[in-house]
């Protein structure tokens, strides 16, 4: 069973992290888990520089996914699940479900709202994207 478990830092996706966690023993197998993040890539003006190279460019998504991760790689960590973490970069809901495909994911999970102030707003509209998007089940954490 390989679980895509995306977060955003939000309160919402730490408890679809400690959810998961608390159902890892309802699988006859030990879950695999795919931990990721998205970094929406930064606009670039056609004929205008950044200021940046690429490798700084990616640098910058690399530390800042890991700066959202953390928390839940605490979490995974102290329950003794293994995972794979990654930071993706894209629109979020595209990018996990393109992952999910990708890694050959049972299933996805997530937490219903994220981080932004509009995310708070009934379901957030990543998840619901992702719900729309993803040939797999989806499981969302409110």
């Amino acid at each position: 069973m390989r679980i895509l478990l995306a977060v955003d830092g939000s309160r919402a996706s730490l408890d679809a992290v400690k959810n998961v966690i608390d159902h890892v023993g309802a699988f006859r197998d030990e879950p695999t888990i795919e931990l990721v993040t998205v970094h929406r890539p930064i606009p670039r003006v056609r004929g205008l520089g950044s200021g940046a190279g690429k490798s700084q460019i990616e640098r910058y998504y690399q530390e800042e996914g890991e700066k959202t991760l953390v928390e839940s790689k605490k979490l995974l960590d102290k329950a003794g699940i293994g995972y794979q973490a990654q930071v993706l970069v894209g629109e979020p809901a595209e990018a996990i479900v393109k992952h999910c495909k990708k890694a050959r994911c049972d299933f996805i999970a997530l937490g219903a709202k994220g981080r932004s102030a509009l995310g708070d707003m009934l379901l957030g509209s990543t998840a619901s994207k992702v719900i729309q998007l993803s040939d797999a089940p989806v499981l969302l954490i409110k």
